[in-house]
């Protein structure tokens, strides 16, 4: 299958022979495997590291190089421009649990039990792992001493410029530098900071997301750093299908990022409840809400989301409080669902993009990124038709 699409054509592409790669696809991941398999099957893979410990982190890079037969992959952080007690690195978890009032924990409490959940043990610390100082310059530069060990040729920043500090270290190291763009702003910003990739995404995507659609944005985007020939655009939002992809470099894109198409593959860290539940999804079956970070995200809608946006619900705390709170809560949740407890199951949801209507059959990582290939090489050729 693979070996037909080689013979049918070569990719002729600037960003592929800067990162060693046969096909513009970034795939945005937590899990290892779906890094791994989307490099070998000649994408790139991106591992999304945030909620790692720096041991962690070691350990999932060490079983990458030695599975990834010496393809090219990345890493992505998520340091916020924007975030509350965002350079207080001296701040542990219980102080930010302390800033919550109680009224929160009530509220989290009257969720879970509405749906049978017990809620005695849920604020021990037995669930949800907070990882707050992650998203500060001090803690991500942790896992970049960690990242920098290992043979990365791509860090991605979301929420934010990336740190100074950061962009010279992966400088000094010839990695290039990636950031979340959702708006023409963000993309100016980056620029003058000096980024080479910017990910440009539409209110279409899973997690953290705009209110700009792909189609909209990505064109704004090229438009306002047309004089910087050094800048890659990857398109974001809403992409399961190489179609789609023609589509996004028909429009100036490099190639395109994707998250939540991998999600239903069996190599994902999804849960079987919430894949079941995105496997049965429609494109409107997902909400863009701040109940699990502070800020908007697109995700299932379930009866956690309902609950957030019911007439007695409380306006959702700002990030990083908003995480500490709601973290415990989606442990426990995943876990229970995970067990068959019904009322768990209702509550149970996940990051996830609009293009979930899309994705109705559960496939390996290398069979998506094949079906990619093929798709995007018929839509080139259907386009291609259009001209005499």
């Amino acid at each position: 299958w693979k070996q037909f699409l080689v013979w049918r054509w070569d990719m002729k592409s600037r960003l592929c022979e800067k990162l060693g790669i046969e096909f513009p696809l970034f795939a945005f991941s937590h899990c290892r495997n779906v890094v791994v398999e989307v490099s070998k099957a000649g994408g790139f893979g991106v591992l999304g590291a945030v909620g790692l410990a720096p041991e962690n982190l070691e350990q999932e890079l060490k079983w990458i190089d030695e599975n990834i037969d010496g393809k090219p992959y990345g890493i992505d952080l998520l340091i916020p421009s924007r975030m509350d007690h965002k350079n207080e690195n001296s701040q542990t978890s219980d102080d930010l649990k302390a800033l919550i009032p109680k009224e929160y924990y009530n509220f989290v409490d009257n969720i879970l039990e509405a749906h049978d959940l017990e809620t005695g043990d849920l604020w021990s610390g037995k669930y949800g792992i907070d990882y707050t100082h992650n998203m500060r310059e001090a803690g991500a530069n942790k896992l970049l001493e960690v990242a920098f060990r290992h043979p990365i040729t791509l860090f991605v920043n979301a929420l934010g410029v990336p740190p100074k500090s950061v962009i010279k270290k992966c400088r000094d190291k010839n990695i290039l530098v990636g950031a979340l763009t959702g708006a023409r702003e963000h993309a100016v910003k980056h620029a003058a900071a000096g980024v080479d990739i910017l990910v440009v995404s539409g209110t279409e995507a899973g997690g953290h997301c705009g209110e700009i659609s792909t189609m909209v944005v990505v064109p704004d985007v090229i438009e306002s750093v047309k004089s910087n020939q050094d800048i890659f655009i990857l398109a974001a939002g809403g992409i399961a299908t190489g179609g789609q992809m023609a589509a996004c470099m028909a429009m100036g894109a490099a190639g395109v990022w994707c998250g939540s198409v991998w999600l239903t593959t069996p190599e994902a860290e999804t849960t079987p409840t919430v894949k079941k539940k995105m496997l049965e999804a429609n494109a409107r079956n997902t909400v863009r809400s701040r109940s699990r970070t502070g800020k908007p995200t697109r995700q299932l809608q379930s009866a956690w989301t309902d609950a957030w946006t019911s007439p007695n619900a409380l306006k959702p705390l700002e990030m990083p409080l908003q995480g500490v709170l709601s973290r415990p809560a989606m442990d426990k949740i995943d876990t229970k669902a995970s067990a068959g407890h019904k009322g768990a199951m209702a509550l149970s949801t996940y990051y996830v993009g609009q293009a979930v209507g899309l994705m109705n059959e559960e496939k390996s990582v290398k069979t998506i990124v094949y079906e990619f290939m093929e798709d995007y090489v018929e839509a080139v050729d259907r386009l291609s038709k259009t001209l005499k």
